[in-house]
């Protein structure tokens, strides 16, 4: 591939059971110039941000335009990755006309490449008519944060017979109506596993095991920036949020002990001129 080409869709399915997809979220154009440049295969601009970025208490109440702003600025870095922007809460729920008019909206505003929908069955109207309408879909079954009061909290899904073949059936139907991928979270990892191997498009998993086509992470989580609480399923590769706290207070102590700006941070006057203002 040449360098910094975009990642087209083909390409990204036709990793499953080849080569691992690796994802992430991002919000800013900082991070996702570096998640780009270090080979992040997808870019979600996740509606977790409603909590990370905005200070919301859940994602429910972020918007549109706010959801927009955030992958207009991510797209701006991105030169290879796949962006993919998340639908937030009733943008696409109300009808399918609804739902294509939002996802346009991510794809001619926001830059995105394609949008994520949170739901099986009870959505795939939805996702084949954004699909037909030419707007590619990554869709997201499992623990689904937008519906977690009626699905009891925040906890794994498909634990029992019942629920373990609905989501079977989630994972088939979103593919039939023409998902180009789905994100499987919370899934216990033999029933991840299994809907990996009985359908034909990748699965993203975050939570979901080892045996999934892909994974995903939230970007602060795996950097150590949120302290608020961890999940199980989320690997710290750094202490961001430490580290940042020592630069922090280093800066602090500097500035007002006068160490910081130094020399080798200031401006000077040519001799003259300071000879000239008598300085």
């Amino acid at each position: 591939m040449a360098a910094y080409s975009r990642l087209t869709i083909p390409e990204l399915q036709s990793k499953k059971g080849r080569e691992k997809i690796t994802a992430l979220t991002a919000y800013d154009v900082l991070w996702a110039r570096i998640l780009d440049e270090v080979g992040i295969d997808l870019i979600l601009v996740g509606d977790s941000a409603a909590m990370l970025v905005l200070g919301y208490k859940d994602t429910l109440p972020i918007t549109m335009e706010e959801m927009l702003i955030l992958a207009k600025a991510v797209s701006r870095g991105v030169k290879r990755a796949l962006v993919i922007g998340d639908m937030p809460f009733l943008s696409y729920q109300i009808s399918p006309e609804e739902a294509i008019r939002n996802a346009g909206r991510f794809l001619k505003e926001g830059g995105c490449q394609a949008v994520k929908i949170e739901g099986g069955e009870e959505v795939c109207e939805i996702i084949r008519a954004v699909v037909k309408a030419g707007i590619p879909v990554l869709a997201h079954i499992g623990l689904t944060p937008q519906r977690a009061s009626s699905l009891g909290g925040f906890k794994v899904q498909g634990r029992d017979v019942s629920s373990a073949r609905k989501l079977l059936n989630d994972a088939k139907a979103v593919a039939e109506a023409g998902a180009f991928a789905v994100v499987l979270e919370c899934v216990p990892k033999e029933l991840a596993a299994r809907i990996t191997s009985s359908i034909s498009i990748p699965t993203i998993g975050i939570g979901a095991g080892p045996d999934c086509d892909g994974q995903i992470l939230v970007l602060p989580d795996l950097l150590g920036l949120f302290e608020g609480f961890r999940p199980r399923f989320v690997k710290r590769y750094a202490n961001f949020a430490a580290e940042g706290k020592r630069a922090l207070q280093k800066f602090i102590s500097e500035v007002k002990e006068g160490l910081f700006p130094a020399e080798e941070h200031s401006f000077s006057l040519s001799e003259e001129v300071k000879k000239l203002l008598d300085l």
